[in-house]
């Protein structure tokens, strides 16, 4: 029968989207409309399974911009202040396309951490380097190309 605050019951679908969710922008919509007939916030609150502070934010956001104030929001940060530097990330690169170098050298030659190196290597797509090629290999006589080592 239920206790008359709630229609969850009747229309679930309106309450919850998924099962985690206690709010939806239907039922962010619900509880505006439960304020705007003079429920009061402790009631509407309970009916919902939520705080009084969820309720009166979604009532103010509703006052203060309509009805897309009820619409789920990216929860990404707006600004990132301790990204790399751009002027970092083009050294990497750089010395990547120069050095043809692991992480730990492009770290020496650019002063860049080596971790900051990988993140941004990763980032960017760049595959890890791959054993030296023939002209990387140097003149060492005990080194066969196509091998590897010589073993003694």
């Amino acid at each position: 029968m239920g206790c008359g605050l709630s229609k969850a019951h009747i229309r679930p679908e309106v309450l919850v989207s998924h099962a985690n969710a206690r709010t939806t922008p239907m039922g962010r919509l619900l509880i505006v409309e439960r304020a705007a007939a003079g429920w009061p916030l402790a009631h509407i609150a309970a009916a919902k399974g939520i705080s009084r502070k969820c309720v009166r934010t979604w009532v103010t956001r509703f006052t203060e911009e309509g009805a897309t104030g009820l619409i789920d929001r990216s929860s990404r940060p707006h600004t990132h202040p301790t990204a790399t530097p751009a002027e970092a990330v083009a050294a990497v690169l750089a010395a990547r396309r120069d050095l043809r170098c692991r992480p730990d050298g492009i770290a020496e030659a650019t002063g860049v951490p080596a971790r900051t190196v990988s993140r941004v290597l990763a980032r960017e797509g760049m595959p890890p380097v791959g054993p030296a090629g023939p002209d990387q290999r140097g003149t060492d006589p005990l080194f066969q190309a196509d091998r590897g080592p010589l073993r003694t």
